[in-house]
């Protein structure tokens, strides 16, 4: 019969297969929280992004509003 874990061919059959399953499940919890670190991460720096870019579009729209007030004043040109 062929194992599923080939890395523990040779030696005692389940016992082995066992404890490269369990290796091989803490890996993956391994991978699984530094991923979800990773993403949590992610999310907050696209949170205070976003804040960011709120922020700034407000900024343009005052800008903006100065700007074509500052025209209103200018005196027209004679032609």
């Amino acid at each position: 019969m062929t194992s599923l874990f080939p890395e523990t061919e040779g030696a005692s059959g389940t016992e082995a297969e066992l404890e490269a399953l369990e290796r091989r499940v803490q890996s993956l919890i391994g991978h699984v929280r530094g991923l979800r670190a990773a993403n949590e991460a992610l999310r907050r720096e696209l949170a205070a992004a976003q804040e960011r870019n709120r922020m700034l579009g407000d900024r343009v729209v005052e800008a903006k509003a100065r700007i074509d007030a500052l025209v209103a004043k200018l005196p027209e040109t004679a032609q």
